[in-house]
């Protein structure tokens, strides 16, 4: 699952990184020398009993089509595909998604953005399935497992609601369920007031991982690395 907010540029470069997931922030800097905490990928064995909340890889760039703005790209739960039905995935519920920003370099939040995700399961004793009818509107009753979430800021011990029962981008279930699932993704992204936007929900991570790694080491040839398994 991944998520994204833009928001404006900060004026002084901060450092960005993240506790479980999602996104926001200003420019993208070093962090401090002291220790810091973050999250670990699904090698981490209690990851492995949670994936919900694996975190494995946050991103911070500016995008050349908006130079005034600041992206960050948070992944978690990596390996979805519709093979993962009929529940398919969610963000938890018992979970506080964070990204931590340190704006003075000392490995410290200055401003935490944090997701907490609610569940609507219409689903009830007649239907297993995650819809019952073609979905072109995360707002159709065809859709009966729904999720919502608020973000927060968090900043001098002070925090600021900026979106409340925001909307997640179902999962991709397949054409014949949903037909035009950009147009799904496209209505979920959901504006902040003072600039940004933010989005929650499935997308394709460009990262490259050979995993046959763990095959006795690519099976004992290291001559056949480099083929993109994800």
């Amino acid at each position: 699952m991944t998520s994204l907010l833009d928001s404006r540029r900060a004026k002084s470069a901060v450092a960005a990184f993240a506790s479980s997931a999602l996104a926001f922030g200003g420019a993208a800097a070093l962090l401090g020398a002291e220790n810091s905490s973050a999250s670990s990928h699904r090698e981490s064995p209690q990851l492995a009993d949670d994936p919900p909340v694996d975190h494995t890889d946050l991103y911070a760039f500016v995008s050349p089509d908006s130079p005034d703005m600041v992206t960050f790209i948070d992944n978690t739960w990596p390996f979805e595909d519709p093979a993962g039905g009929p529940n398919f995935f969610k963000f938890s519920e018992d979970a506080r998604y964070n990204i931590n920003i340190d704006s003075n370099g000392d490995a410290k939040p200055d401003i935490t953005y944090r997701w907490t995700f609610t569940t609507t399961d219409k689903r009830g004793l007649d239907t297993f399935l995650y819809n019952n009818g073609p979905v072109t509107s995360i707002n159709d009753a065809t859709l009966l497992l729904k999720q919502t979430y608020t973000l927060e800021k968090i900043e001098g011990g002070k925090t600021t609601t900026l979106l409340q029962d925001a909307p997640v981008a179902p999962s991709n279930v397949g054409a014949a369920s949903m037909p035009d699932y950009s147009a799904l993704r496209q209505e979920a992204i959901t504006g902040v007031d003072g600039g940004g936007a933010s989005f929650a929900g499935q997308a394709d991570d460009p990262f490259f991982l050979d995993l046959r790694i763990f095959d006795l080491l690519y099976g004992g040839d290291l001559s056949e690395t480099g083929d993109d398994t994800l």
